[in-house]
């Protein structure tokens, strides 16, 4: 009996190690198993290895139109309009004529006054030999010095005569002039506001006749906030690249900085700016709203990424990272402009990091994934 419980103690035994041996053995085979699965569970995503690229960097505005030139027309003596010589909306020429008040009573008074000039003349001539002969006579005594003095008085006072009547010429010659009213700029004219057989006149209350606006070219003003302003502000206006966009932004314009203002508005941190555009076809009208991109005039690095890459948290934009271990990391960003579909990111993220580019609703922080590099293709 003995040697029999001997023998089931020994059995039970070697039952229990092969037990153990195969529960080891089946848990090493599942953690096996299991480890491979988990990293065929890792997602596919393509990354982008952000690097630096020189970028001209373009800043966007508004902007309102404003002309090169512009002039009121209104009368510069009185009379009653006999003629308009131009048709609402025309392209005039500068010193053209485009309104006549009545000249005649103008003319009348100019060939009065050239009369009197005439006259002013004879009379200065006649006082000038007497002087010269009094002169003559004095010598001998013929005449007293009284005489003489008056002679000569006569004489200047006829040469401030024929000055005075000279000038009465040269005034009613002006006034012939303004009766024939000329265009002051060459530009777009608008309509005639007063028509033939009106009375019109000169002064502070006189009525506006037309006006015309110049069409070479056109100002856009703007306003520059101060830091885009401090990173131009060593350039020339000549070097410094704008352009304009009006309507649905269609067709735009290519044109120069014309100046900036002399100091910052402390009310709202920025600098007024002026830009000029040619107007071919005065297709740009004073007055209209637009949209205007300045750049720099010297391209700088910056680091870009795809409009895809970047996700909206509320007021803030981010991107994902894939770290060395490959896992997912929220990146907080700030954004600058727009360039060759392109955002810049201003800071948040470091050269030759790893920025996912696509499938951000799957992707989430702290998540292992296996990325797919692409190229950048600026």
């Amino acid at each position: 009996m003995t040697s029999l419980k001997k023998s089931l103690l020994s059995l039970t035994i070697i039952s229990g190690i092969v037990a153990i041996f195969l529960f080891v053995t089946t848990d090493q085979k599942k953690s096996m198993a299991t480890e491979p699965a988990k990293a065929s569970q890792a997602t596919i995503v393509n990354v982008e290895i952000v690097k630096s690229e020189p970028i001209q960097i373009w800043s966007e505005f508004s902007a309102r139109l404003e002309a090169i030139g512009f002039a009121e027309i209104r009368p510069q003596v009185s009379g009653i309009i006999t003629d308009i010589r131009f048709t609402d909306g025309q392209m005039v020429k500068k010193g053209s004529i485009i309104y006549v008040v009545d000249p005649r009573p103008f003319k009348a008074i100019l060939d009065q006054t050239r009369a009197n000039l005439a006259a002013a003349k004879n009379n200065a001539s006649l006082a000038a030999k007497e002087y010269n002969r009094a002169k003559e006579l004095i010598a001998t005594k013929a005449i007293s010095q009284r005489l003489l003095d008056e002679r000569q008085n006569t004489a200047r006072t006829a040469k401030d005569a024929v000055k005075s009547a000279s000038a009465l010429v040269e005034q009613a010659k002006v006034n012939v002039d303004y009766a024939y009213i000329k265009a002051p700029i060459s530009g777009k004219i608008s309509r005639a506001e007063i028509k033939v057989g009106n009375l019109v006149q000169p002064g502070p209350n006189a009525p506006l006749l037309t006006s015309i606006v110049a069409t070479e070219g056109i100002y856009a003003d703007f306003d520059v906030d101060e830091k885009t302003y401090v990173a131009i502000s060593g350039d020339k206006p000549d070097d410094i690249p704008v352009q304009l966009f009006v309507g649905n932004g269609n067709k735009k314009y290519e044109g120069t900085i014309d100046s900036f203002d002399n100091r910052i508005d402390p009310t709202t941190g920025t600098i007024r700016a002026r830009a000029l555009f040619k107007n071919t076809g005065a297709s740009l009208l004073p007055g209209m709203f637009a949209t205007i991109k300045m750049g720099q005039s010297q391209p700088a690095a910056v680091i870009t990424v795809p409009e895809i890459a970047l996700g909206t948290d509320q007021d803030r934009k981010f991107v994902y990272v894939v770290g060395e271990d490959n896992v997912v990391a929220y990146r907080s960003v700030n954004i600058g402009e727009i360039t060759k579909g392109r955002r810049v990111i201003k800071s948040g993220l470091n050269t030759d990091e790893k920025v996912i580019i696509e499938g951000l609703i799957k992707i989430r922080p702290g998540m292992p994934v296996s990325p797919q590099i692409k190229d950048q293709g600026i």
